[in-house]
């Protein structure tokens, strides 16, 4: 059965799991609001945990946002979780604040012992766009500052923690600034914001819901863009549809190149995750968005997905 609530859109969404539950964390909004569009500033980080990624039992919220001033006042987006070398669950977030009108986007960070009660850091916001690299408000005709929907892993055999981030650069043509941002973090708490990891000028404007994963043996980049925001080219080949993308890379991810994103044109979903099952296959689970003109907002069941070094994410047939 499909995470749909009655009452509330769900859209965007990230996993953990701990040993025996799935945990799945997702951005909603109440259906009152009435147009879908308002959901982005009225948002809330809903839970619900499963042992199968189909049945899901919703729990209470995980994330809220804070008294102003704060980084997060205003909203709080996507992000990811992890856990730490100690046994404490971290959540990464997206934050827009009151204060500068939600134009600027920051990432920060909560902890929890059980993935139930959620605490916010003090030092929040740990990481925000350098322009050295990035595109930021205070460079002309910069109207929102793209900081957001931070993975955080290790490589293995590394102690070092690497996040990416959704950012654009501060360079290349207006429509196709979209790159691959990164920082690192020996501890979690500290992070240094570093150059990006892809080019723009690759056909997006932005590279939404970024995520690493080893799937069967290939490395890839996954990340999402609607139709709106890509070049001319990528949309005579995908069409109008939002859409889900695919890069194989290296595992030093030293550089990715963007002009190989593969569409995974299998399903509609939109901002796709890669997820573990318990017997190890993996699944893509996203949005439902616009179905003949209307929002649907909700978590279908998962799809199961390899890849291969060439075409990189693909479904997976029996």
């Amino acid at each position: 059965m499909a995470l749909k609530l009655a009452d509330k859109w769900v859209w965007d969404c990230w996993f953990a799991f701990d040993g025996e539950h799935h945990h799945v964390f997702f951005l909603h909004a109440s259906k009152a609001l009435g147009d879908p569009d308002r959901r982005h500033r009225n948002v809330m980080v809903g839970h619900a945990i499963s042992t199968d990624l189909t049945n899901w039992t919703i729990v209470r919220d995980a994330i809220a946002v804070s008294p102003s001033p704060a980084f997060d006042s205003y909203t709080t987006w996507t992000g990811s979780v992890i856990k730490d070398d100690d046994g404490l669950w971290w959540m990464f977030y997206t934050g827009t604040s009151r204060e500068d009108g939600g134009n600027k986007q920051t990432i920060g960070a909560a902890t929890s012992t059980d993935l139930m009660m959620w605490n916010k850091l003090e030092n929040n916001p740990l990481v925000q766009a350098d322009g050295t690299w990035y595109e930021t408000m205070d460079q002309p005709h910069v109207p929102a500052e793209h900081c957001r929907d931070p993975w955080v892993f290790r490589k293995p055999g590394s102690d070092l923690w690497h996040m990416l981030f959704t950012s654009r650069a501060n360079h290349g043509s207006f429509r196709q600034r979209g790159i691959v941002g990164h920082a690192t973090s020996n501890d979690l708490k500290n992070w240094k914001v570093e150059k990006p990891l892809s080019d723009p000028d690759t056909g997006f404007h932005e590279l939404e819901v970024l995520q690493y994963a080893i799937v069967d043996g290939v490395p890839l980049i996954v990340f999402c863009c609607n139709w709106m925001n890509i070049s001319d080219e990528r949309l005579a080949e995908v069409g109008k549809r939002p859409m889900t993308y695919s890069v194989v890379v290296d595992t030093r991810l030293e550089h990715i190149d963007i002009t190989k994103a593969k569409p995974f044109g299998a399903f509609e979903y939109y901002a796709g995750r890669l997820i573990q099952d318990t017997t190890g296959g993996w699944n893509l689970i996203g949005f439902v968005d616009v179905v003949e003109g209307e929002f649907q907002g909700y978590l279908p069941d998962p799809v199961p997905v390899t890849a291969d070094p060439v075409n990189g994410l693909t479904l997976k047939l029996n």
